[in-house]
């Protein structure tokens, strides 16, 4: 008899399972659909040995000195800050926009007050900010959204800023000094020896039993467990009773170089030409040094595996009828970005999952009479309301 069925082996279910293994001394079996730990962080050494990230890449920032230390745990750390440029007009200019942005862009040579003062004569007034093309104008102005937003965000969502919240063009800051670094958090840090050996150390107990290329729809009826943790979608799990939750997807191609160095930056984003968003290369993420190189080029689109929810005000209104019944549902725990349908960076996550740790070390196993939809205590608020113009990996 197993005391938790974990779905899931990302994030959210390896931090359960190894909190409760190892601290509570409960039974844990944690399975996955997929041949690997790790979820969406899972990283690997290519054919040519070069280590990369398979879903694209994952950068890891926390304002969270908790987060930090408990990951730390499982891994040493490489310091990192990562960069970012975006093909526009035919150059390479920083993102998020800053200083250098605008004055490459238009070859000028304002100063920190006089780009301040330029972004306020062309930004355009917008008395009650709604969408995501409502917070780019009223910063930036047109021009700018044009070259920077609209595009990208059409080939993202599949949709044009106008139909979107505001949450995901909130989520970029503009600077008027010359800080090209993508996040601005307190810590940013890669593991020095990957993110799937991460895992491999936290789920390394006794106590974790793990079962990888399984459906829990097949194994749910045969394995005894007490109580369960669930990180799929939530609408899965309630046969899309309500119908389906939209998300949005991507293909990830993968190549390698006979070179050293391909970009310019770790990361370089397409808003206006090509199909693909950007483009990342490994080498300057890991830090690894090999002769050759790997990229990955990003396709979105609107089948495959469930990555982006969207955030639209009609599926929000969609997921709070699975979040009543989710309430409704004993013995089962909902967690992660799957579960809740909201995109949570991966420090959100952790804390997401310590939460919910919290929560079940609080009751005994029998007073545990309803699940929960982690995410409404401190350490999880302190991540999700810090200040939404910080970009997302």
């Amino acid at each position: 008899m197993f005391d938790y069925l974990i779905v899931g082996a990302g994030f959210a279910g390896s931090v359960l399972a190894e909190r409760l293994a190892t601290r509570s001394n409960k039974k844990v079996l944690i399975i996955d659909k997929r041949s690997h730990i790790a979820g969406n962080a899972y990283d690997h050494y290519n054919e040519e040995g070069i280590l990369i990230h398979k879903y694209g890449p994952h950068i890891f920032h926390t304002n969270s000195k908790d987060v930090f230390d408990y990951l730390g745990n499982f891994t040493e750390w490489r310091p990192y800050e990562h960069r970012v440029l975006a093909s526009v007009d035919g150059q390479f200019v920083p993102m998020p926009i800053n200083l250098d942005t605008i004055n490459k862009l238009y070859g000028l040579n304002l100063t920190s007050f006089q780009v301040e003062e330029f972004f306020a004569s062309v930004a355009e007034p917008v008395a009650n900010i709604k969408t995501s093309e409502d917070v780019v104008v009223s910063k930036v102005g047109r021009e700018l959204y044009n070259k920077f937003f609209k595009n990208y965000t059409n080939k993202q969502w599949g949709l044009d800023p106008s139909q979107l919240d505001k949450s995901v063009t909130s989520r970029v800051p503009t600077r008027t000094n010359r800080d090209d670094r993508y996040f601005t958090d307190t810590y940013q840090a890669m593991p020095l020896h990957g993110y799937t050996r991460m895992f491999e150390k936290m789920l390394d107990h006794p106590n974790i039993k793990i079962m990888l290329n399984t459906d829990y729809h097949e194994v749910i009826d045969f394995i005894p467990f007490k109580e369960m943790i669930f990180t799929g979608p939530v609408d899965e799990y309630f046969d899309h009773k309500f119908g389906k939750l939209p998300y949005r997807s991507l293909e990830f191609k993968h190549e390698t170089l006979s070179k050293e160095k391909h970009l310019a930056a770790p990361v370089v984003n397409y808003p206006n030409d090509n199909l693909y968003t950007r483009i990342t290369e490994f080498k300057a993420l890991t830090g690894q040094e090999h002769p050759k190189t790997a990229l990955v080029y990003e396709y979105p689109q609107a089948e495959g595996d469930p990555y982006y929810p969207i955030p639209m005000a009609e599926n929000a209104e969609l997921y709070n009828k699975y979040k009543k019944l989710a309430e409704e549902t004993p013995n089962v725990h909902f967690v992660g970005r799957l579960a809740t349908y909201k995109y949570y960076n991966m420090d959100q996550v952790v804390a997401q999952a310590l939460t919910l740790y919290k929560k079940l070390t609080e009751k005994s196993d029998e007073a545990i009479k309803k699940p929960a939809i982690s995410g409404s205590t401190s350490l999880v608020e302190k991540l999700v309301s810090r200040d939404p113009a910080k970009p997302k990996a």
